[in-house]
């Protein structure tokens, strides 16, 4: 018995079944790398909470540039941390930490703010 397939002829289908194989595994292969390459592009910013305020209050990223941010309350009360210039909000308790993904952006400045300590907790990130 012989299998055909894409102009090819194999004597054993066992021989076909390996190719598909190869195949499949070549494909995920080549996701793997492209998903280690788009994780790579992430940058990894960790801000703290201090005194009701921002360490670093000012952050620069490339037009474009995703980003991770840790945000680390270090006072014994919550903050809520927002943005509506980028869009997200969430109270941070007291001695914890959270984390915000930002999207690729355009170019320039995007304020956050610690709602709760508003006098004191102002930040922003430069886009470049």
């Amino acid at each position: 018995m012989s299998f055909r397939s894409l102009g090819r002829s194999f004597a054993n289908p066992l021989s076909a079944f390996a190719l598909l194989c190869a195949s499949i595994l070549a494909a995920s292969a080549l996701q793997l790398v492209a998903f280690s390459a788009h994780a790579a592009e992430e940058l990894e910013i960790e801000i703290k909470i201090k005194d009701h305020k921002f360490d670093p209050a000012a952050i620069k990223l490339q037009a474009g540039q995703r980003a991770k941010l840790i945000v680390k309350n270090l006072d014994p009360t919550p903050e809520e941390f927002e943005s509506n210039d980028i869009g997200f909000e969430k109270i941070i308790a007291g001695n914890s930490e959270a984390t915000f993904r930002v999207k690729p952006l355009e170019p320039g400045t995007y304020i956050f703010f610690g709602e709760f300590h508003m006098d004191t907790a102002l930040g922003h990130i430069l886009v470049e």
